[in-house]
């Protein structure tokens, strides 16, 4: 694993944006995107012993699944390449004529890529769905859409034992939920509040519930204000406020995750939903694609 050049611990550094209502907060950010240029943040937490155990039973291909934008496929594409093992992408929508960026990168690095339509992409879950998949690629691992499964849970919950702060609420954009299971998992002490990307009301709390076994471990919530319509919906306000952002904090964001996370901090510190003396973390938890992109 020492070929990826993974760097761990990400710093945490202290944000000071001047925003109303965070005078009497201490807002932290901890800098997951930094772990490594491609292998960023929470996707390769979540991929870490997948990847381990992959490598122990000697596993020549790895099948994922994702869209044409996914940050775990990107990521998982490069370790693939960087490992000698084979990735199949099964991809949400056709884009044989127009491939994005991370689709050139995965084929640049090896993998092979199918597209699925939405009836059959849809199905990725099913277990006679993935029965089939595992008889077509019998000697392959399966890895979920984002990496979010009970393997992934140990990586993300290693996060809390490099903080030095004393925190009293993590703020973390959620996509498929296996970044806030992590955490409840490792019985984070601070309040956990994701804030959803996406439409999904009770169903991204059901899929956080699914991956942790005791999910009353701790206090966690998912605010669901901030999604802007959809996943990779990014309407002006969005787009202006992570340049704006940027240019102040110099903090590479995009409006799929980061911008979400941070716009969401932005607002819940100006209504007051924080006490007075709170200390607040941000995981920013990288994957940058949605800055390749025009439209997202």
């Amino acid at each position: 694993m020492s070929r990826l050049g993974i760097s761990l611990p990400s710093p945490v550094q202290k944000l000071d944006p001047g925003w109303p209502g965070c005078e009497s907060l201490q807002l932290w950010i901890k800098r997951d995107d930094l772990i490594h240029p491609v292998i960023s943040g929470n996707k390769w937490r979540k991929l870490k012993y997948a990847l381990l155990d992959g490598l122990c039973a000697q596993v020549g291909e790895i099948v994922s699944f994702g869209g044409g934008h996914s940050n775990h496929l990107h990521a998982l594409g490069y370790c693939c390449w960087k490992l000698g093992i084979q990735l199949t992408a099964l991809i949400r929508g056709d884009y044989r004529h127009q491939p994005t960026p991370m689709l050139q990168d995965l084929k640049a690095w090896g993998a092979q890529v199918r597209y699925l339509d939405k009836q059959h992409y849809r199905r990725r879950t099913e277990p006679d769905f993935l029965q089939q998949l595992q008889h077509v690629h019998p000697h392959a691992l399966i890895i979920p859409e984002g990496g979010s499964q009970p393997q992934a849970l140990p990586g993300v919950g290693e996060l809390l034992n490099e903080l030095e702060q004393d925190v009293t609420h993590i703020l973390l954009p959620v996509g498929s939920g296996g970044t806030l299971a992590g955490l409840i998992r490792a019985r984070c002490r601070a309040q956990l509040i994701g804030i959803a990307v996406l439409r999904g009301r009770g169903y991204l709390e059901q899929e956080v519930m699914d991956l942790v076994s005791d999910p009353g471990a701790c206090d966690w919530q998912i605010c669901h204000d901030f999604h802007f319509g959809g996943y990779a919906k990014a309407p002006a306000p969005l787009r202006d406020f992570c340049r704006h952002f940027s240019l102040q904090t110099g903090l590479p964001v995009e409006p799929v995750y980061s911008g979400k996370l941070f716009f969401a901090l932005k607002s819940l510190c100006q209504s007051g939903f924080f006490p007075a003396g709170s200390k607040v973390l941000a995981l920013h938890t990288g994957g940058l694609q949605g800055k390749r992109i025009g439209s997202e």
